[in-house]
C-alpha cells in the first residue's frame, strides 16, 4: 500500500481557479436567464420574436463549441477560457445597456448573439479543463466544478431576484455585477492548468486515429435528455405548481430555488460517492431518484408534494452531466489519446443546447394537447434511458488510484 498521491501547487491552484472559473459562469447565465421578462419589455421584444432571440443563444452556444473543437487543437483550452469568459460578461453588460434607439433589436441581437458564441467556447473549454484536472488528480472531482456552477447560479438568481424587487433597471443590476466578476475572472486565468500530455505508458499507445462520433452517441443521448430535464424544471416548475397544483404564484417560484439547492448540495457530495461506489452506481442511482421525481410531480396532489418532486430531482439530475463529460473525455483519452478528449467534450456539449431547445417545447406542446401531468412522465421516460447506457460511465482501465483507495473505487475522465 502507497501513500495517497498529493497534488502539486500548480494542480491545487488550477483546481481552485477553474472552479471559481465555473461559479462566474453559472451566476452570469442565471442573471441573463432570471431576467428574460425584463430584457424583453425594456427592448419591447415581442412575443412573438422572443422565442427565436432565446433559440438564437443556445444554437450559437452550438456553434461555439464546434469552433473551439477545432480551435484547441493549435491553442491550449486554458487560453481559450482566459478568452472568453472575460467576453461573456461584457456580453451580459452589453445585453442590458444598450440604447433605446430604433436599432435597438438589432444592437441586443447582436450582444445576445456574442453572448451564445462565447457561452459555447466558454462550456466547452471549461469542461475540457476540468476532465483534464481530474486525470492529473487521479481521483473524481468533476462534480466539485459543477457544484461551483450551481452556487454561482442561485447567487445570480439570487441579486436578479433583489433587482426585481427593488426595481433596478438592466444596467444597473448587470453593471456592478459585471465590474466585479470580470476582473475576477481575469485574475483566476493565470492560474488555470491546461491539458496534459500522456505520462509514458499512459496513452503513449492510443492510435491517433479519428474520433468516431457514433461511439460518442450513448452519451450524447444521455447528455441531451438530462438537459431536456433540466430545462423542464427551470421553464415549467412554477406554471405547474400555480397552474395545476393550485399554488400562489408566491409559492410557484420555489420550486426552481429548492431545484437548485439540492442540485448543489448532490454535487458537494457528488465525487464522495464516485469514489466509493464507482461512477456507474452513482449515475445508476441519480437516474433512478430523477425518474422518481419526476414521477412525484406527475402524480402529486398538491403544491407541498410537487417540491418534493422537484427536490428529487435536483438531486438525481445533478450527478448525471458532470459524470457524462467525464466519461467522454475518458473514453477519448485512453482509445485515441489526449487531444481526442477535448474533441470528444466538444461534441458532446453540443447536445447540452439539443437538449435545452427540446425540453420546454417538447412539454409545452404535450401540455397544451395532453396534460401537464402526464407530459411529465414524458422527461421521466427520457432519463431512464441513461439506465441502457450506464455502462458507458466506468471501465476497469478507469479506475484511479496508487494503491491506497478502496479497491471499488472507479472514476472517469
Amino acid at each position: 500500500m502507497t501513500a495517497p498521491r498529493v497534488p502539486d501547487a500548480q494542480l491545487r491552484h488550477g483546481r481552485i481557479s477553474l472552479a471559481l472559473s465555473f461559479f462566474i459562469q453559472g451566476a452570469v447565465f442565471a442573471l441573463l436567464v432570471t431576467r428574460i421578462p425584463a430584457i424583453q419589455d425594456r427592448y419591447g421584444i415581442s412575443d412573438a420574436l422572443l422565442p427565436a432571440f432565446l433559440a438564437a443563444v443556445p444554437v450559437l452556444a452550438g456553434v461555439g463549441s464546434v469552433v473551439t473543437e477545432q480551435l484547441v487543437k493549435r491553442v491550449p483550452a486554458g487560453r481559450v477560457l482566459r478568452c472568453v469568459q472575460p467576453v461573456v460578461c461584457l456580453a451580459l453588460l452589453g445585453v442590458g445597456s444598450v440604447g433605446t434607439t430604433a436599432q435597438v433589436a438589432v444592437a441586443v441581437a447582436v450582444a445576445l448573439a456574442v453572448f451564445g458564441l462565447s457561452v459555447g467556447a466558454l462550456d466547452a473549454s471549461m469542461n475540457m479543463l476540468g476532465v483534464s484536472l481530474q486525470r492529473a488528480y487521479g481521483r473524481s472531482i468533476m462534480l466539485g466544478f459543477h457544484a461551483a456552477y450551481s452556487l454561482g447560479g442561485i447567487v445570480g438568481a439570487s441579486l436578479a431576484w433583489a433587482g426585481a424587487h427593488w426595481k433596478l433597471s438592466l444596467a444597473l443590476l448587470y453593471g456592478p455585477v459585471v465590474a466585479v466578476l470580470l476582473p475576477l475572472a481575469l485574475l483566476v486565468g493565470r492560474w488555470f492548468v491546461d491539458r496534459e500530455q500522456p505520462d509514458a505508458g499512459e496513452g503513449a499507445g492510443a492510435v491517433a486515429v479519428p474520433l468516431a462520433m457514433r461511439l460518442l452517441l450513448p452519451l450524447c443521448l444521455v447528455m441531451a435528455f438530462a438537459y431536456i430535464g433540466d430545462s423542464t424544471v427551470s421553464n415549467w416548475s412554477a406554471k405547474y405548481l400555480q397552474d395545476v397544483l393550485g399554488s400562489s404564484e408566491q409559492l410557484a417560484t420555489v420550486p426552481y430555488n429548492v431545484y437548485m439547492v439540492t442540485t448543489l448540495l448532490g454535487r458537494v457530495v457528488g465525487d464522495l460517492g464516485v469514489r466509493r461506489f464507482g461512477a456507474v452506481a452513482v449515475v445508476r442511482c441519480g437516474t433512478v431518484v430523477a425518474a422518481g421525481g419526476f414521477a412525484v410531480v406527475a402524480a402529486a396532489p398538491g403544491p407541498w408534494a410537487g417540491m418534493a418532486g422537484f427536490t428529487l430531482l435536483g438531486l438525481g439530475l445533478c450527478v448525471i452531466v458532470p459524470q457524462t463529460f467525464a466519461a467522454a473525455g475518458r473514453y477519448a483519452f485512453e482509445n485515441h489519446g489526449p487531444g481526442a478528449s477535448d474533441t470528444a467534450i466538444a461534441r458532446l456539449n453540443i447536445f447540452n443546447y439539443v437538449g435545452f431547445l427540446i425540453g420546454s417545447p417538447l412539454v409545452g406542446a404535450l401540455g397544451d394537447a395532453w396534460s401537464y401531468r402526464g407530459a411529465m412522465l414524458v422527461p421521466m421516460a427520457l432519463v431512464l434511458v441513461t439506465l441502457v447506457y450506464a455502462r458507458s460511465f466506468g471501465a476497469p482501465k478507469a479506475r484511479y488510484g496508487d494503491g491506497h483507495e478502496r479497491p471499488r473505487t472507479a472514476d472517469v475522465g
